[in-house]
């Protein structure tokens, strides 16, 4: 016997619950909080996703699926500069976008210490790339240059959530830029 088919999209629910979790954390966002953002009811939510940890898991997936996104665009760049700068200049413009919440859900929520992880490995990556590249100096510390700028995009969201606009993000990663050692 077949269950009762869906009467919502699942894509617009999840996107709903990236939203959720993203603008009030997993702790701080309820079941109720999240059926009501998603316009589906408890049960319906249950039936599609599992319970709160499975529908975080998979909305954290998809929103580091987004982020990524950014990453590999800003490491498609020729030089490890402008791979740099477009990087940071997006986290700006991504933090401060009016048609989401402020800040990153990946960089401030405790349970995705994985996916950091994974983007501080992709910019290490880049920063590798520029080394073998003439970029930058040979001997250049890639992993604490890649920690470095994780640091000041984690702290760009926490600006971003306390209201700081892409301006003031924006000079903050043209003074991160400064610290990148210049072409040998």
């Amino acid at each position: 016997m077949a269950g009762r088919p869906r009467s919502f999209d699942r894509e617009t629910a999840l996107a709903a619950a990236v939203e959720q979790f993203w603008r009030n954390g997993y702790e701080e966002t309820s079941i109720s909080t999240l059926t009501r953002a998603m316009g589906i009811t408890a049960p319906s939510l249950y039936a599609a996703f599992g319970d709160k940890d499975h529908l975080f898991e998979e909305a954290s997936e998809a929103y580091f699926r987004r982020t990524c996104e950014g990453v590999e665009a800003a490491a498609a760049q020729p030089r490890v500069h402008d791979a740099i700068s477009h990087l940071l200049d997006g986290t700006a413009r991504a933090h401060t976008a009016p048609d989401t919440p402020p800040g990153c859900l990946m960089l401030t929520e405790p349970r995705l210490t994985a996916q950091r992880r994974a983007v501080t490995a992709q910019i290490k990556d880049r920063l590798d790339q520029g080394v073998s590249d003439g970029d930058l100096p040979p001997g250049t510390s890639t992993a604490q240059l890649a920690s470095f700028l994780v640091a000041v995009m984690r702290g760009m969201s926490g600006s971003a959530r306390d209201g700081a606009d892409a301006e003031e993000l924006l000079a903050i990663a043209a003074n991160a830029m400064a610290v990148l050692p210049p072409a040998p």
